[in-house]
């Protein structure tokens, strides 16, 4: 967790454990997923560019954007104000910044 994170109250003591996606975060086999997927896809950008969006917010973005029938946009905007989506896509503590463009969402289909 970066410096300025650390005095910032985490996700996990300002939502709803028992909200449906807080729920399914638990269950959801990360780790697995991180296993699958980590192998097929480069560490950084070639050239020496940033290091690869985490599997669980790409995979957990993906899954939002399905499950709620959103653009790539929309599933970005959502992400930024609701605390139980950056929940679910491993967040630690609220963002007020994207982690990403909505643009990589489609270099993961």
């Amino acid at each position: 967790m970066p410096a300025d994170e650390l005095f910032r109250s985490r996700l996990e003591n300002q939502i709803d454990l028992r909200h449906p996606l807080a729920r399914l975060s638990q269950r959801m086999p990360w780790t697995a997923l991180e296993q699958a997927l980590s192998s097929r896809l480069p560490a950084t950008q070639a050239g020496g560019g940033r290091p690869a969006l985490p599997v669980r917010l790409i995979a957990g973005l993906l899954y939002l954007k399905h499950a709620y029938d959103l653009s790539d946009e929309a599933v970005c905007e959502r992400w930024l104000e609701n605390p139980y989506w950056q929940f679910f896509t491993g967040e630690v503590v609220f963002q007020t910044r994207l982690p990403c463009d909505a643009s990589s969402l489609t270099r993961w289909r």
